[in-house]
């Protein structure tokens, strides 16, 4: 396996190759071997631990970390990097590529075919990392979580932004839907910023690497996330309205009177606004939802 580690080598290999940057995939390669280690060490790697890499790129990660582990599957969706990643692990028989859109993958039985089912769904959990697009990190969180993938964490570069958003609390001007759907299903932890100069090309925005530890079960117990997610992005639909009103105009087919009683035996002021409410309580305004319904649960 070859290490790709500056800036001169990832010019070198992209040149003889005679690859370039694809902005529509968000390609900015990671060129700094501090960060690496950093990241690798945020995710406790161990000889016994199995690890999907999301977009490995030139795999200046995957060499590494393929390095500390028992195997490692990496999910790139650029079938232009195939010689590249031939080249650069080499000789590496712990590591397979997978050549796949990372929002369609079923993780589990990938992971289980290459591992013969020590790792999976019902076997061995497994650990995420992912140095994503920064346009799909909403779309990609939501099919790894809502799949209910045997992953015990995933340690993810984003955006700052993005990091504030997913680790913010009631009350903070980041905290909304995402934040909300991340906690259920995690513990996130901002860990350390990256500059956007240890990037090649680097990106007009600097990221930050959060860890997130999935929970043995959800932060609160309902009885259809389906509908506690509707009435979340309900309640942050328009963030400036008080919940009554944002409620009321969301499309949920109750009407006004009835979110007013529903607010009420949830015992939540219908003066409040979505962004100050905390997960216990919006589980607690979607049971009264359910139950104005009729739903029963499973």
């Amino acid at each position: 396996m070859v290490e790709i580690t500056s800036p001169s080598a990832v010019r070198a290999i992209i040149s003889r190759y005679g690859l370039a940057c694809r902005k529509s995939l968000g390609q900015n390669f990671l060129v700094d071997q501090n960060i690496i280690n950093k990241i690798i060490n945020a995710a406790d790697l161990k000889k016994t631990d199995f690890v999907v890499e999301i977009g490995p790129g030139l795999g200046a990660l995957t060499v590494p970390a393929a390095r500390k582990v028992a195997g490692l599957l990496a999910v790139e969706v650029d079938r232009g990097l195939q010689p590249v990643l031939a080249e650069i692990l080499a000789g590496a028989g712990n590591v397979e590529v997978i050549w796949a859109d990372a929002l369609e993958v079923n993780y589990d039985e990938m992971v289980e075919r290459m591992t013969g089912g020590a790792y999976g769904r019902g076997a061995g959990s497994y650990k995420l990392l992912s140095n994503i697009p920064y346009a799909i990190t909403s779309p990609l969180l939501i099919h790894l979580l809502t799949g209910r993938f045997n992953f015990s964490l995933l340690v993810v570069m984003v955006q700052l932004e993005v990091a504030a958003r997913l680790v913010a609390a009631p009350g903070d001007k980041d905290y909304g839907a995402l934040s909300v759907f991340v906690q259920y299903y995690t513990r996130p932890e901002k860990l350390f910023r990256v500059p956007r100069t240890v990037f090649y090309p680097p990106p007009g925005v600097d990221s930050e690497v959060v860890r997130l530890v999935v929970r043995p079960r959800p932060a609160v117990e309902v009885r259809s996330e389906g509908d506690f997610f509707r009435v979340v992005r309900a309640a942050f639909g328009q963030r400036r309205k008080t919940l009554l009103n944002a409620l009321s105009g969301a499309g949920l087919a109750v009407p006004r009177e009835a979110w007013q009683q529903i607010l009420e035996q949830a015992r939540i002021d219908p003066g409040r606004r979505g962004e100050t409410l905390s997960l216990q309580e919006f589980a607690a305004l979607t049971e009264c939802y359910l139950d104005y319904r009729g739903f029963g649960g499973n």
